[in-house]
């Protein structure tokens, strides 16, 4: 999942600025943290895209062009005249607007934090419809994460349709993945 936001300083009432107090890299933060935060993120925020890539086409492009090409079309869905195109890390390719790749950028931005918060809770609320869907996986639990747990379900089942046959871990490596 990739995401952007663009705030909207009139929106944020004195209540959502103690909330959004608490952003940050959405991986050092308590899921409870970050469902608390997705609704403020979505209340005080003036866009927010969120995007999502499918297994196969991760798979035939690479992750890292993947991301970045969803990066890319997210932040243009987001901007706007005389804003400041954020990314976390890595430059995005030009898309007619002032753009600044910031390294650590979700633990220095509320934008790339919001971001983040957005992405990782829209893919864990995924993960937990995935695992009805693709039952012996156990998505709810580990959502997608490489766990013990996930890396025995593996073994046990195989590759579900939402696993990325490109992806190189111990237990895929213990497979037979053919194309």
């Amino acid at each position: 999942m990739v995401a952007a936001v663009l705030f909207d300083l009139e929106r944020i009432i004195p209540r959502d600025v103690r909330a959004l107090g608490d952003l940050n890299d959405s991986k050092q933060q308590l899921a409870d943290t970050r469902a608390a935060l997705f609704p403020v993120i979505l209340r005080t925020a003036a866009k927010v895209v969120i995007l999502s890539r499918c297994a196969p086409g991760i798979d035939a492009r690479g992750l890292h062009v993947t991301n970045l090409a969803a990066l890319h079309e997210a932040l243009g869905k987001v901007a706007c005249p005389g804003c400041i195109c954020l990314s976390d890390g890595f430059p995005v390719a030009p898309l007619g607007y002032d753009q600044l790749a910031v390294v650590g950028g979700d633990a220095r931005s509320a934008a790339i934090a919001a971001a983040s918060v957005i992405a990782k809770e829209t893919r864990d609320r995924y993960m937990r419809r995935a695992d009805l869907a693709h039952p012996g996986w156990e998505f709810s639990s580990h959502v997608g994460y490489s766990t013990p747990e996930h890396r025995d379900a593996i073994e046990r089942l195989g590759i579900s349709p939402l696993h990325r046959r490109s992806f190189q871990s111990m237990a895929y490596q213990q497979l037979a993945l053919s194309g």
